[in-house]
């Protein structure tokens, strides 16, 4: 098993406060994203990640390098800026969020749609059921 490396970063998504787990494993990422509603305290989510953490369901591992290097804190600064006012296709952890809605979505239409099917089957034997019965005595 390789190195594991995470990371959080707690934004204001209008209304709420959205936190963003990103998991960086053997070169691959997989986000994970969790609504808080109100500005969460420090000791809020210091206190989420110590019990729910290990709850959290991380989207599929997408292809991503990991940078480790230490930067000016004004550079990175600037570079927070400037992703802010980014608005695009999106960061690598919205994109694994992006896939994850769309698997969770599919899977989710396979399971109505053979929910519908069973419905259907069920009505139509409960007619053959009947049918049978009136046919039966007269």
């Amino acid at each position: 098993m390789g190195k594991v490396h995470s990371s959080l970063t707690v934004i204001f998504e209008e209304p709420f406060w959205i936190g963003v787990f990103e998991r960086y494993e053997d070169g691959k990422l997989s986000a994970s994203k969790v609504t808080f509603g109100a500005e969460p305290k420090d000791y809020e989510v210091y206190e989420f990640i110590l019990n729910h953490y290990y709850d959290l369901q991380f989207s599929p591992a997408v292809a991503a390098a990991v940078k480790e290097t230490k930067k000016n804190p004004k550079k990175m600064q600037r570079e927070i800026k400037k992703s802010f006012g980014n608005i695009g296709i999106g960061t690598k952890s919205q994109q694994a969020l992006k896939l994850q809605q769309e698997q969770n979505k599919q899977a989710r239409k396979a399971k109505s749609h053979e929910q519908k099917l069973a419905e259907a089957e069920r009505l139509f034997e409960l007619k053959q059921q009947k049918k049978r019965e009136k046919h039966r005595g007269r």
